[in-house]
């Protein structure tokens, strides 16, 4: 230490030592109960977040299962946590057919519209990607999950400590990370200038552009589903069977990536 001390601060050179243990063993601990951490540095790092979000791509990134299932893209489906009985259906409905057609589902693990998707795709026999705002060690623990973690089927992801809990912060990051990692996203339900899932919309419309944001289309419509579409929301398309939904989803790819308007608007 006392030969860099001409050119770094001794009590700064400690500091950062100290700091590198400490992410060691922190890493360590993780690791032990099968959670990776990956930094933006690491080649597995998924190369959707950092193209679609740029400077905004989490720094580090933890998660549990098999990595690879991020890169497949795939359906982000999105909506509130208390929402009616027919929504959470069709939801069901919309994940199970994404996942028979061999689609990636992808959404945020909370109760209502989130976890319907999730369900849905894994009964249908189909993998699903998982963006947590918080408790990703609590997560990785349940056993319905550990099991579809170890058959491949599942990946839990989260941008904060697997040991912190849900906050909207951590919300407003997890809600960016859905978006960049899938093909298109569909919006079930929102409510208009309020609430995550209708920021988390607005900042993909608005700011990022990177997928294509899809609306419900059938049943009741909304305040919110109305002014998603007049901020450029497309309805979805609902297809019916699994050659529908892989059109559905490979028609904005084969189109081009969504690119950003010079006019936007703040957020």
């Amino acid at each position: 230490m006392d030969q860099c001390s001409a050119v770094v601060d001794k009590a700064r050179l400690a500091a950062l030592i100290g700091r590198g243990l400490m992410l060691s063993r922190a890493v360590d601990h993780w690791r032990a109960r099968a959670i990776w951490v990956l930094s933006r540095a690491d080649g597995s790092y998924p190369r959707k977040l950092k193209d679609r979000l740029k400077r905004d791509a989490p720094i580090l990134l933890y998660g549990c299962g098999e990595i690879g299932i991020v890169a497949g893209g795939g359906l982000a489906i999105v909506g509130s946590r208390d929402v009616a009985e027919s929504l959470i259906r069709y939801t069901h409905r919309v994940a199970a057919l994404a996942g028979r057609a061999e689609r990636i589902v992808v959404s945020g693990g909370a109760r209502g519209v989130d976890r319907a998707a999730m369900n849905g795709a894994l009964e249908a026999g189909g993998k699903v990607t998982g963006v947590l705002a918080g408790d990703l060690e609590r997560a990785t623990m349940n056993r319905e999950h550990r099991n579809l973690l170890l058959e491949g089927r599942l990946v839990l992801l989260s941008s904060c400590d697997p040991r912190a809990r849900f906050n909207v912060g951590h919300a407003m990051q997890r809600n960016k990370a859905i978006y960049a990692l899938a093909d298109a996203a569909l919006v079930v339900n929102a409510t208009a200038n309020k609430g995550g899932t209708w920021a988390g919309a607005i900042e993909q419309l608005r700011k990022y552009r990177a997928v294509p944001v899809y609306v419900r289309s059938t049943g009741e419509s909304s305040e919110g589903i109305e002014a998603l579409q007049r901020e450029g929301a497309r309805p979805w398309p609902n297809p019916n069977d699994e050659k529908g939904m892989a059109e559905a989803l490979d028609a904005p790819l084969r189109a081009g990536a969504v690119r950003p308007r010079q006019t936007d608007l703040p957020i």
